[in-house]
């Protein structure tokens, strides 16, 4: 890999895991789920369907963008599933930076499936440069936020259909500890901006306005899942009533996402900090926690009980200041609404 974290920073740190190998023995058997995930070539979404398919759930949607890359990832995932079990592995085809390709998805799903038990809403980019989708949204927010906030509003009677069947449901949405480096929500991050957020500057350690940008997308994250699991524990439908909007963050785990922002040189310099990383197993711990844990309540967060967050075994959190901001739900459900439609519960 060259000299160590170097800034030819070309293919994810080797860490050991310390912690997933007896996290995932204690998972619960999945058998009966059908789990749609996003962002699922790489990284904690690769894990995370891994781990789907291995524990003998019935589906595991892989929600990806079509490519080689893609269809390796399905085929590895296969290789998880158990002799004897009927998992299906598919891959849906997926670009959450084009709504026109998420409906499309959608579609595909609701013609193939009744019922989904979790859509973890996976899929992120990182400090990326200020340009815009061809929906005109900034890049960073539509992936990371928009497309999930529209998958789930359009998934949502599979949701209830699941836990009309089997009990419970979930959202799991996937945050980060950059959620609190940005302020409070900002309705412009939102909007038909993209390109005019700011520029491509790099501040000082993780600043500047492509880490801005960022902050408010894993913000959102964290937000959205508050403001729906409040929803869900106000709403009359009885079909609500147990599910679940959960949110993780993985801490600082070693994978493609800190690759691919070095190569556009949204770093800065900065990779040094991947010292501190842990595996990108270990990483998913929090998010598959929020999956399926059976102690995961709804509007929980799981992270990494480690210092400052960075790494250890997946422990439920409290909600940061910026989280908890009830304006912020405010104008993150109005303005998601008024790109995606109105999301009743």
């Amino acid at each position: 890999m060259g000299n160590f974290l170097s800034n030819a920073y070309n293919e994810p740190r080797e860490v050991k895991s310390v912690y997933f190998p007896e996290f995932e023995e204690k998972l619960p058997s999945l058998e009966g789920k059908t789990i749609a995930i996003t962002g699922c070539t790489t990284g904690t979404g690769l894990i995370a369907a891994q781990t789907c398919a291995k524990k003998g759930a019935s589906n595991v949607l892989m929600l990806n963008r079509s490519s080689e890359r893609a269809q390796a990832a399905e085929e590895k995932v296969k290789s998880f599933v158990q002799d004897g079990s009927t998992t299906s592995v598919i891959t849906i085809s997926c670009d959450l930076q084009d709504f026109g390709s998420v409906k499309e998805a959608i579609e595909t799903i609701k013609s193939k499936y009744e019922e989904i038990d979790v859509i973890c809403n996976n899929a992120g980019v990182m400090a990326l440069d200020d340009y815009a989708t061809k929906d005109g949204y900034d890049v960073q927010m539509q992936t990371n936020h928009l497309s999930h906030f529209l998958l789930t509003k359009e998934l949502f009677p599979l949701l209830k259909r699941a836990q009309e069947i089997r009990g419970e449901a979930r959202i799991v949405n996937h945050s980060s500890l950059a959620r609190t480096g940005g302020g409070d929500i900002e309705a412009k991050y939102f909007g038909k901006n993209g390109g005019d957020l700011g520029g491509n500057h790099n501040g000082w350690m993780f600043s500047g306005p492509k880490w801005k940008r960022y902050s408010q997308t894993k913000l959102a994250n964290s937000v959205f899942t508050a403001a729906l699991a409040a929803k869900l524990n106000d709403s009359n439908d009885k079909l609500c009533k147990n599910i679940k909007a959960v949110v993780a963050a993985p801490g600082l785990a070693a994978t493609n996402l800190q690759v691919t922002t070095n190569k556009s040189g949204g770093m800065d310099g900065n990779i040094w900090i991947m010292r501190f990383s842990q595996s990108a197993e270990d990483g998913t711990m929090p998010l598959l926690s929020a999956m399926f844990d059976s102690t995961t309540e709804n509007g929980n967060f799981w992270e990494p009980s480690g210092k400052a967050n960075f790494s250890g075994p997946a422990t439920k959190v409290e909600y940061d200041k910026f989280t908890q901001n009830k304006e912020s739900a405010k104008i993150l459900w109005k303005a998601s609404e008024e790109v995606c439609g109105k999301f009743d519960l």
